[in-house]
């Protein structure tokens, strides 16, 4: 089977960058679309919730069909339909309008992300897929960050008079360019004996995250009704049943029982879900903050965060050889290192908010950013460490739709907390118990690294 060369390893970090970036990238953009198409806040939640729930609902299957039918000739057509559905978000005429292409977004995400993760794991090795693991984890982190900077950078520069339809459009020329890189330098690659799709097992996940993922963003508008509370846990007990019943009568499910109880994925998933759901709440909170307590433009919101995203990439980078060195206490230390990162970034939130400038925000934002930095890379690899190269597709999308699941959790549940203190605390104290919030998940990182094995693996 051929490598995984240079080239194909950018080709397929870009792919996997830009469903990510497209996740946040629109949130800088969402009050000029509601000014421009006449849009209620419940129709603006829509196009960040039809993405956010079309993209986690649809992870597994697109990693299954990558097993199937070729991750190379997968990550094309997503990447195809991906440009396809930017387009339709750029020249969407209505709301409505928007939310259904960014829905048909959301899906065409979903069949890009698991791609590139079984690429690398199918057609790399030993310190290579290391390396490569250590790689794709930056990137990961980078790209959720750079999405609120590019937003803001575009919204700002109103290219051609495109304003807020730039976000959208921007996606058409990157995708024609990867879809370039991909046929010169990514090798298929797919399992030897694939299963076929578990279509009740599909079913039944994909409206289970649709029942947890839309009521957490839409309830919050709809005043947290109690229907939104309660199709979760059933549909996901009649998941798992379905999922034993096939397993039992000799069928593949759509995810295998035995995948949850790999090491990797029984230790991992957590430190990861917590990760990214603290991170998802950190940077929704920020761009409220920014921009409506502190009166920062998209631009400076966006240039706020250069430094959380510098330390973060520098982090990632050092991380695996750390990995290779001290095994997961690489995580234990990076906890260690964002908690205090965090707690100095509250200090200075209280001690100087009047006024508040870039160069005082930087030096907590630098630390956090370091200590998010050294986890997530080391957490992705331990997660996919022993999922077997034949079930490449179906392990990337079982961590990419719990990554997706748990970045959704903690926007709204630490956007809920911070939007529910503005009205009487203000904003610096909203915001100074939010990231009080944030810092005591990432206690919970630090207790659960712990108990990783110390060894690298």
């Amino acid at each position: 089977m051929p490598g995984l060369g240079p080239l194909g390893l950018f080709t397929v970090l870009f792919g996997a960058a830009l469903p990510l970036v497209d996740f946040f990238i629109v949130n800088v953009a969402l009050a000029d679309i509601g000014r421009d198409l006449h849009a209620d806040p419940a129709l603006l939640e829509l196009v960040v919730a039809g993405y956010g729930v079309a993209y986690a609902a649809l992870l597994v299957l697109g990693g299954r069909l990558g097993d199937m039918f070729g991750r190379r000739r997968l990550l094309r057509a997503g990447l195809l339909a991906f440009g396809v559905t930017s387009l339709a978000c750029g020249l969407a005429p209505d709301a409505w309008s928007l939310i259904t292409a960014r829905v048909a977004q959301g899906a065409a995400s979903a069949l890009m992300l698991p791609q590139a993760l079984a690429t690398i794991q199918g057609a790399t090795s030993g310190r290579r897929r290391a390396r490569a693991m250590g790689l794709y984890g930056a990137t990961s982190g980078l790209a959720m960050i750079t999405g609120q900077i590019l937003g803001g950078l575009l919204l700002a520069a109103d290219l051609a008079g495109t304003g807020w339809r730039a976000v959208f459009l921007v996606n058409v020329p990157a995708v024609l360019l990867v879809l370039v890189l991909v046929w010169r330098s990514v090798p298929e690659t797919r399992s030897e004996s694939p299963s076929p799709v578990d279509v009740p097992g599909t079913v039944l996940l994909a409206t289970a995250l649709t029942a947890l993922l839309l009521p957490l963003t839409e309830g919050r508008a709809a005043g947290w009704p109690l229907w939104s509370w309660l199709a979760f846990p059933p549909l996901v007990a009649a998941f798992a049943r379905v999922e034993r019943r096939a397993s039992r009568a000799g069928h593949t499910p759509l995810v295998p029982p035995g995948m949850l109880r790999l090491p990797g994925m029984r230790r991992g998933l957590p430190v990861l879900g917590l990760t990214v759901g603290g991170f998802g709440g950190f940077m929704f909170v920020l761009a409220i903050a920014f921009q409506q307590g502190l009166d920062y433009g998209p631009i400076k919101a966006g240039v706020a965060l250069t430094p959380y995203a510098v330390t973060f990439f520098l982090a990632s980078l050092a991380g695996p050889r750390l990995y290779e060195r001290h095994g997961t206490r690489v995580v234990s230390a990076g906890g260690l290192t964002q908690m205090i990162g965090l707690g100095a970034l509250a200090l200075t939130v209280l001690g100087a908010w009047d006024g508040l400038s870039l160069p005082q925000l930087a030096p907590g934002l630098a630390v956090a950013g370091f200590g998010q930095g050294l986890i997530m890379p080391v957490a992705i690899r331990i997660i996919l460490a022993d999922v077997p190269s034949a079930q490449g597709g179906v392990g990337s999308g079982v961590m990419a739709t719990s990554q997706q699941s748990c970045v959704a959790v903690g926007m709204a549940l630490i956007g809920a907390l911070f939007l529910a203190l503005v009205p009487t605390a203000g904003i610096r104290d909203a915001l100074a118990l939010a990231l009080a919030a944030q810092l005591a998940s990432v206690g919970l990182i630090t207790l659960l690294s712990l108990r990783l094995p110390r060894a690298a693996g």
